[in-house]
């Protein structure tokens, strides 16, 4: 009698312990507001608001652009997104973006996918793909790596300047 005893109460101790395993995460909603952050993003690009797309970004987000140095904390970054999108504005460019891969965590998440530039007729000037990590930090989520690269070959450098015959 002591053995089933001890087995009903090992039994019942393991059905306690199922019983207290957490729900299986579902990141539907965190999804949704990484897509969400990605298209505030393109907004605020599009707007001209170096401040709005500034503060997607994490206290320590890093931003690898293409032809630039890596651009680390919001500063860096705010400096220049004003720069850049203050001349596609001027341009009259418009940035689009497109995800096509998400993956999200309780905490951290990434996003890949593809962009395109417009100019004011709406014919493609630019177009690329991008890979962006969030991470989750009080509730919120924001932008801690941000990469993108062009479909499209760099201008080629420019000849150097003949230096006069010597006479």
């Amino acid at each position: 009698m002591n053995i089933l005893k001890t087995a009903a109460i090992a039994a019942a101790s393991l059905l306690a312990l199922a019983a207290c395993k957490p729900a299986a995460y579902d990141s539907t909603a965190d999804a949704a507001e990484v897509a969400k952050l990605n298209q505030s993003w393109a907004t605020a690009y599009n707007a001209g608001d170096a401040d709005g797309v500034a503060n997607l970004y994490s206290d320590d987000g890093v931003v690898m652009p293409p032809g630039v140095p890596a651009l680390v904390g919001r500063d860096a970054i705010r400096d220049f997104i004003a720069s850049y999108s203050a001349a596609a504005k001027a341009a009259g460019l418009t940035m689009n973006i497109a995800s096509s891969d998400m993956d999200v965590t309780l905490d951290l998440a990434w996003d890949r996918g593809t962009f395109t530039v417009t100019d004011a007729s709406g014919a493609a000037v630019d177009s690329g793909s991008y890979v962006s990590i969030v991470k989750k930090k009080d509730g919120k989520w924001f932008l801690f790596r941000d990469i993108w690269n062009s479909d499209r070959a760099p201008a080629p450098a420019a000849a150097p300047a003949e230096e006069p015959a010597a006479s």
